[in-house]
């Protein structure tokens, strides 16, 4: 019997989070120049500390032979997500487009992924998916970045990319990592205190762009269509994949619920961040954790 109240648990304490900034926000206790603070601290300070944090962790012969394929299968899953992000909406406004391709690179699995994946596959499980999210990292820093970032040339963007304080600390978490580093203690410590105030920071701001959406708007045509594509379709062509490619059970389970991950909540901060539609990000982000609430235990059970 599959037990899903650590995933009920995470994505309800997101929403309460969520619906903390939205009152704070149509109180006035967060206003527009607030919200402007939120963004900046997500984007420059929390993320970037939890990206570090994400990388630190044991490396060593064993772990990189036994996490080599959902590695490779993670790659491949990024890969693909881009490609569709290419073809599978097209006809849309810029201001929409941009956040349906970033939203298709980039789910939520960095925040559920690892307490659900230790819950529904033990702590195997949990080790695969603090591996899976390593690419999906490196793509949402990477590409993912050029959908928001402007520049008058090619050898500008990539500037502007690669001294993204995310992209800095994916370089710097990698180096980490293989290097096997160790940080002083009160500089992990520190790292560690900073990356924990991510997810509330990060849900505090969805919130705040919430409190101007009105409920009744939420079930867009389009965002219900995003969300076909990031809880269904996705996670589906990544089953078919690993049974084709004949890939271990728990591989194949681990990637394809990873895989069906709701919209990241740094969607909306970076449409507010760069100027996209961030009420559009908003709905994307909120409509896709709703509706995965159903959709992600029904693949636990599928799988199980």
């Amino acid at each position: 019997m599959l037990d899903f109240t650590g995933l009920f648990e995470m994505q309800g304490m997101l929403f309460l989070v969520m619906i903390l900034g939205m009152c704070l926000r149509k109180n006035g206790m967060i206003d527009r120049g607030g919200k402007t603070l939120l963004t900046d601290l997500v984007i420059q300070v929390t993320l970037p500390a939890s990206i570090l944090k994400s990388f630190q962790m044991e490396f060593n012969r064993q772990i990189l032979i036994s996490c080599m394929v959902i590695m490779i299968v993670a790659v491949l899953i990024q890969i693909g997500s881009n490609l569709l992000g290419m073809i599978l909406y097209p006809g849309f406004p810029d201001s929409h487009k941009k956040v349906l391709q970033y939203a298709t690179i980039c789910s939520n699995a960095g925040v559920l992924g690892n307490p659900i994946a230790e819950g529904i596959f033990g702590g195997q499980g949990l080790l695969y998916a603090s591996v899976y999210v390593i690419p999906q990292r490196v793509f949402m820093w990477s590409v993912g970045l050029t959908y928001f970032t402007e520049a008058p040339d090619k050898k500008t963007l990539v500037k502007k990319v690669m001294t993204h304080p995310c992209i800095l600390s994916v370089l710097l978490g990698f180096v980490i990592m293989i290097g096997q580093i160790q940080l002083p203690g009160f500089l992990s410590l520190t790292i560690k205190t900073v990356a924990n105030a991510n997810t509330f920071l990060a849900m505090m701001l969805v919130g705040t762009i919430l409190a101007d959406v009105p409920v009744r708007s939420l079930p867009d045509p389009v965002v219900l269509y995003y969300s076909f594509v990031r809880l269904v379709l996705i996670p589906l062509l990544v089953f078919l994949g690993c049974r084709l490619g004949h890939v271990d059970s728990l591989v194949t389970g681990v990637s394809v619920v990873l895989s069906g991950m709701p919209a990241a909540s740094v969607t909306a901060v970076m449409a507010s961040k760069y100027g996209k539609d961030e009420i559009f990000a908003t709905k994307c982000v909120v409509l896709s954790t709703l509706l995965s609430m159903v959709s992600v235990p029904v693949w636990c059970l599928f799988l199980a």
